[in-house]
């Protein structure tokens, strides 16, 4: 999985980064600091999104059901539900 490779990446990255005598600048360090947080904030989020997705796999459903339950009165409303239906079915979810 691409990701664990990136997190076994960024981990050598940071024990690079931690060794107080490594050939890195303290600018360099700084900045390579920066960049791996910011690697792993987005890791973390792509994490809790996928989480959250799979905690919730009626949604889909739920959806469909609101389709049916709204058709004959709202029918413009279920065109975008319809759409919803879709895109969540495209994301694999």
């Amino acid at each position: 999985m691409p990701t664990k490779r990136l997190k076994s990446q960024l981990e050598s990255l940071q024990q690079t980064l931690n060794q107080a005598d490594g050939p890195l600048s303290e600018e360099e360090r700084e900045a390579l600091q920066t960049l791996a947080d910011n690697i792993e904030a987005k890791l973390t989020l792509m994490e809790a999104e996928e989480a959250m997705a799979e905690a919730d796999p009626t949604l889909v459903d739920g959806v469909n059901l609101l389709i049916e339950r709204l058709e004959a009165r709202h029918p413009t409303l279920v065109g975008t539900l319809r759409s919803v239906a879709q895109s969540l079915s495209d994301m694999g979810i």
